[in-house]
């Protein structure tokens, strides 16, 4: 018996060991944006995918980029007309719409969709290049606008936003009762990156939403992503 259940124990090892190494390794497709630059590179000819608004898009978006809106009502009538069996890449500003939208692809066939980390927001940080029906992006504020801005006796809050981004949305409603309930100790601006490309570049804003809080023009406090109001107020006081 004891036999029988060491070559029982031996098969059962060699199957397991055969099927391990006979998986096949994912491909990684949610990639940074330099690395989504080079795997563009590499793969010339697969469509590019912006997710974003149309009114966004006019804004700047890569080269050769077509605007499908995820949003929209006709996102899938869109993608039908690819082939799901080649590569396609896919981004938006911050990278949740494309992520919805490459999980919608995949469950409808597609094979292989590639998604920029962080979206076009981490691309503009990177220096890359983009492009508008215009050929020249919007530069909106300058620096030195944004220097004039923080010259004040009270503390400045900056947030810069999106429309389309959806921790922005969520804390509109509190940045907004700070506005009010504490006008009397901090001015509160709002920034919307996508109309200020060019500031954002200098100032290093690579994700959103970015909360600045400045003194005496000079920043004391930031934050990068979603954050809770009681927070914003801890650094208020």
């Amino acid at each position: 018996m004891s036999k029988l259940f060491s070559i029982a124990l031996m098969a059962i090892t060699v199957l397991f060991n055969s099927c391990t190494n006979g998986q096949t390794q994912t491909t990684k497709t949610n990639l940074s944006a330099t690395e989504f630059a080079n795997k563009i590179k590499e793969l010339p000819t697969a469509p590019i995918v912006d997710v974003r608004t149309p009114d966004e898009f006019s804004k700047g978006h890569l080269l050769n980029a077509n605007n499908f809106d995820w949003n929209g009502n006709d996102f899938e009538k869109q993608i039908a007309p690819l082939d799901k069996s080649k590569p396609v890449f896919v981004y938006c500003l911050s990278g949740g719409r494309s992520s919805s939208a490459a999980n919608k692809m995949r469950s409808e066939g597609f094979k292989e969709v590639y998604e920029l980390d962080g979206g076009i927001m981490k691309w503009r940080g990177a220096n890359l290049p983009e492009t508008t029906a215009n050929t020249s992006l919007s530069a909106g504020m300058t620096k030195q606008q944004f220097n004039d801005l923080l010259i004040s006796d009270k503390l400045v809050l900056i947030d810069f936003y999106a429309d389309w981004c959806a921790p922005c949305k969520k804390m509109k409603p509190y940045l907004d009762e700070i506005s009010k309930d504490m006008a009397n100790k901090v001015v509160v601006i709002l920034i919307n990156a996508d109309d200020n490309q060019a500031l954002c570049k200098e100032l290093k804003i690579d994700a959103l939403p970015v909360l600045q809080l400045y003194k005496n023009k000079t920043l004391s406090w930031s934050s990068t992503g979603f954050i809770e109001k009681a927070e914003v107020l801890k650094q208020l006081q």
